[in-house]
Protein backbone atom coordinates (compact mmCIF):
# COMPACT_ATOMS: atom_id res chain seq x y z
CA UNK A 1 0.00 0.00 0.00
CA UNK A 2 1.31 3.39 -1.36
CA UNK A 3 1.72 5.77 1.76
CA UNK A 4 2.80 9.56 0.86
CA UNK A 5 3.21 11.35 4.76
CA UNK A 6 3.75 15.36 4.53
CA UNK A 7 4.91 17.23 7.14
CA UNK A 8 6.14 20.63 7.89
CA UNK A 9 2.66 22.66 7.22
CA UNK A 10 1.50 25.42 9.58
CA UNK A 11 1.53 29.07 10.12
CA UNK A 12 3.80 31.61 8.53
CA UNK A 13 3.74 35.93 8.17
CA UNK A 14 3.78 37.14 4.58
CA UNK A 15 7.52 37.22 3.86
CA UNK A 16 8.37 34.60 5.01
CA UNK A 17 9.36 31.11 3.95
CA UNK A 18 8.16 27.35 4.77
CA UNK A 19 9.89 23.90 4.02
CA UNK A 20 7.56 21.10 3.39
CA UNK A 21 8.73 17.51 3.30
CA UNK A 22 6.73 14.05 2.40
CA UNK A 23 8.22 10.87 2.94
CA UNK A 24 6.87 8.17 0.71
CA UNK A 25 6.52 4.19 0.82
CA UNK A 26 4.87 1.15 -0.67
CA UNK A 27 6.36 2.96 -4.25
CA UNK A 28 9.24 2.50 -6.15
CA UNK A 29 10.19 5.93 -5.52
CA UNK A 30 13.21 6.49 -7.75
CA UNK A 31 10.96 5.52 -11.09
CA UNK A 32 8.17 7.88 -9.81
CA UNK A 33 8.31 11.67 -10.78
CA UNK A 34 6.72 12.70 -7.51
CA UNK A 35 5.73 17.23 -6.10
CA UNK A 36 3.34 18.88 -4.72
CA UNK A 37 -0.07 20.23 -5.62
CA UNK A 38 -2.50 22.15 -3.69
CA UNK A 39 -5.73 23.80 -3.19
CA UNK A 40 -6.74 27.33 -2.27
CA UNK A 41 -9.81 27.92 -0.78
CA UNK A 42 -12.97 27.42 -2.65
CA UNK A 43 -10.40 26.21 -5.95
CA UNK A 44 -9.62 23.40 -7.35
CA UNK A 45 -5.95 21.08 -6.76
CA UNK A 46 -3.47 22.62 -9.05
CA UNK A 47 0.13 21.62 -9.26
CA UNK A 48 3.10 23.76 -7.83
CA UNK A 49 6.45 22.01 -8.25
CA UNK A 50 7.03 18.10 -9.86
CA UNK A 51 10.31 16.23 -10.04
CA UNK A 52 11.55 13.56 -12.17
CA UNK A 53 13.70 11.11 -11.43
CA UNK A 54 16.42 12.95 -13.43
CA UNK A 55 15.84 16.31 -11.49
CA UNK A 56 13.96 17.46 -14.04
CA UNK A 57 11.58 20.22 -12.54
CA UNK A 58 8.02 21.37 -13.71
CA UNK A 59 7.18 24.66 -11.49
CA UNK A 60 4.47 26.74 -12.25
CA UNK A 61 4.72 29.83 -13.86
CA UNK A 62 3.68 32.02 -11.40
CA UNK A 63 6.02 30.38 -8.45
CA UNK A 64 8.99 29.87 -10.38
CA UNK A 65 11.20 31.85 -8.64
CA UNK A 66 9.74 31.63 -5.39
CA UNK A 67 9.92 27.59 -4.94
CA UNK A 68 12.63 24.90 -4.79
CA UNK A 69 11.85 21.25 -5.22
CA UNK A 70 14.48 18.46 -4.85
CA UNK A 71 14.48 15.11 -3.67
CA UNK A 72 16.42 12.34 -1.94
CA UNK A 73 15.51 8.53 -3.71
CA UNK A 74 18.16 7.39 -1.20
CA UNK A 75 15.45 8.40 1.85
CA UNK A 76 12.33 8.31 -0.78
CA UNK A 77 11.62 11.52 0.38
CA UNK A 78 10.56 15.63 -1.55
CA UNK A 79 11.06 18.58 -0.26
CA UNK A 80 9.58 21.97 -1.41
CA UNK A 81 10.52 25.27 0.30
CA UNK A 82 8.34 27.99 -1.01
CA UNK A 83 9.84 31.83 -0.06
CA UNK A 84 8.49 35.43 0.39
CA UNK A 85 4.96 33.82 0.57
CA UNK A 86 2.13 36.02 0.81
CA UNK A 87 -1.75 35.65 1.91
CA UNK A 88 -2.73 33.96 -1.28
CA UNK A 89 -0.93 31.17 -0.90
CA UNK A 90 -2.84 30.28 2.15
CA UNK A 91 -3.73 26.73 1.02
CA UNK A 92 -3.47 22.63 1.13
CA UNK A 93 -0.53 21.34 0.34
CA UNK A 94 -0.47 17.57 -1.26
CA UNK A 95 2.53 15.39 -1.69
CA UNK A 96 1.81 13.58 -5.20
CA UNK A 97 3.63 10.78 -6.56
CA UNK A 98 3.02 8.96 -10.14
CA UNK A 99 3.86 7.71 -13.77
CA UNK A 100 3.01 10.51 -16.36
CA UNK A 101 3.93 10.56 -19.60
CA UNK A 102 5.86 13.79 -18.84
CA UNK A 103 6.73 15.94 -16.01
CA UNK A 104 3.32 16.90 -15.81
CA UNK A 105 1.57 19.30 -13.57
CA UNK A 106 -2.02 17.91 -14.17
CA UNK A 107 -3.28 16.57 -11.41
CA UNK A 108 -5.36 13.62 -13.56
CA UNK A 109 -1.65 12.63 -13.92
CA UNK A 110 -0.98 11.47 -10.43
CA UNK A 111 -1.85 8.55 -9.03
CA UNK A 112 -1.18 9.14 -5.25
CA UNK A 113 -1.95 11.62 -3.35
CA UNK A 114 -0.86 12.44 0.78
CA UNK A 115 -3.61 13.49 3.30
CA UNK A 116 -2.47 17.44 2.61
CA UNK A 117 -0.94 19.57 5.32
CA UNK A 118 -2.40 22.89 6.41
CA UNK A 119 -0.27 26.20 4.86
CA UNK A 120 -1.51 29.45 6.61
CA UNK A 121 -0.26 32.79 5.57
CA UNK A 122 -0.98 35.48 7.50
CA UNK A 123 0.26 38.53 10.21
Amino acid sequence: QVHLLESGGGSVQPGGSLQLSCVASGLDFSGSIVGWFRQLPGKEREGVAVISAFNVRNIDDSLRYRVTISRDNTKSKVNMQIDRLQPDATAIYYCVAGRPPYISLRRIHYEYWGQGTQVTVSS
